[in-house]
């Protein structure tokens, strides 16, 4: 028997002349929500701190999730030994989703981590709403009051109308220094464009058939003209036992201005398809009934970043330089996007490791304010080697650990050697 209809009543209204601001108070704000601001907003909380994680994007996980990637770089150290040089959220990730099935452990000159980006999303949301993180979703700052050398509150722009978020402290793990920049505190731009990359995922392959990496690559860059493509180069990461693959294969521009933004996201797709036609011709037996599955957002590896006290060098990188406050390390090579056709790739020895430093994530005129990830300072080259997933979190540790100790003071007064033990799993 059907239920019987109940009466629902709806009533008509205008907007109001003076629509009411939404406000939110806590402890921590963390703007962005990337491995950097996953990671400084779970420490966060861990440290018994209110906190509030904001993004641009609907849905929690950044790049690492809605872009794509596919892979964990720069947790682990070198071959032979493949130490562990990232700890903290990585130690709970890898056990929850290796027990699942849903990593794979892929051993080269480095030991790098494949994932499942589904699985993964749902244990950033559920790892989230367990801490009791408030979250806002959509949100786009228009505005910061920056006074007396402190961000007060940040204005948010959302479909459900303005949001203003006050916090004792605020981490920038926006990518593109968004937080800084909106505060009117310096950044850096690079004089040309560094790439970022459309990735795909492919489904109904032969993984038996593979290509080797180092063949994949010679027949890109032989081949590229006849089929239209801008990268000479490119990698395929096959999840074994699924049949699918993560394509990284194309280079996009990475533009701050809106318009050319959205339309390189609709190029780096054109892009995508291109090499799905390349790898159909060229490998039938492993892709010939390749099918994409989804299409990552346009991913961005450098655009903007914060003027630091310190920015981190290229020397710094190479020599391994162990600074007085460093907060994160990896081994990961240097490799920068600066051409369309390819990228500079440069390893390193087996025992190396290379810090980043507390001061290049501070802006010399703010107390408060600390970034993470791949927005923190340095030479481009340099900043290539760090802005990976793995020293990217072990940074958004380290800006809520400074956050901590510094309390109402200024973040350029935290004791490193105190803010150095808490992190010593990260370093030592």
């Amino acid at each position: 028997m059907p239920h019987q209809l109940t009466e629902l009543k709806v009533n008509t209204a205008i907007r109001p002349a003076e629509t009411p601001n939404h406000r939110v108070q806590g402890d921590v704000c963390v703007v962005g929500a990337g491995i950097a601001g996953i990671s400084a907003a779970i420490e966060s909380a861990r440290l018994g701190r209110e906190v509030i994680l904001v993004d641009a994007l609907p849905v929690l996980g950044g790049q690492c999730v809605n872009s794509l990637i596919g892979l964990f770089c720069g947790v682990y150290g070198n071959a032979p030994e493949y130490k562990q040089l990232t700890h903290g959220i990585f130690d709970d990730i890898f056990r929850d989703l290796d027990a699942t099935g849903d990593l794979y452990f892929n051993r080269g000159h480095t030991q790098t981590v494949y994932y499942d980006e589904v699985v993964l999303g749902r244990w950033i949301e559920n790892k989230i709403r367990e801490l009791g993180i408030r979250v806002v979703l959509g949100a786009v700052i228009q505005n910061v009051r920056f006074e007396d050398g402190r961000i007060q509150e940040i204005s948010l722009a959302t479909r459900y109308g303005t949001v203003l978020v006050s916090a004792l402290g605020f981490v920038d793990s926006t990518g593109d220094a968004a937080l800084t920049w909106e505060a009117g505190l310096p950044c850096r731009l690079p004089e040309r464009p560094i790439y970022g990359s459309q990735q795909i995922i492919l489904e109904q392959l032969d993984e038996t058939h593979k290509p080797e990496p180092v063949e994949l690559a010679k027949r890109v860059h032989s081949k590229a003209d006849a089929y239209g493509l801008t990268r000479r180069d490119g990698l395929a990461f096959f999840f074994p036992g699924r049949n699918t693959a993560v394509m990284n294969m194309t280079h996009i521009e990475a533009p701050l201005e809106p318009v050319r933004a959205s339309e390189v996201g609709l190029d780096g797709k054109a892009q995508a398809d291109q090499v799905v036609e390349f790898l159909r011709a060229e490998y039938p037996k492993a892709f010939g009934r390749a099918k994409v599955r989804a299409y990552g957002f346009p991913g961005r590896r450098q655009t903007r970043w914060i003027a630091s006290v310190y920015p981190l060098t290229l020397e710094d990188v190479r020599t391994g330089r162990r600074f007085d406050d460093a907060v994160a390390r990896t081994a990961w090579p240097l490799e920068l996007h600066d051409r369309p056709e390819g990228y500079v790739w440069e390893t390193f020895d087996p025992d190396h490791v290379h810090y980043v430093p507390l001061r290049s994530m501070l802006p010399p005129d703010a107390h408060n304010l600390v970034a993470a990830g791949r927005c923190v300072d340095g030479e481009a080259a340099a900043l290539s080697s760090v802005r990976v997933m793995g020293p990217c979190a072990a940074m958004g540790a380290g800006a809520a650990h400074a956050l901590d100790l510094a309390g109402k003071e200024s973040v350029h007064d935290v004791q490193v050697t105190e803010l150095q033990q808490r992190l010593a799993a990260n370093l030592n």
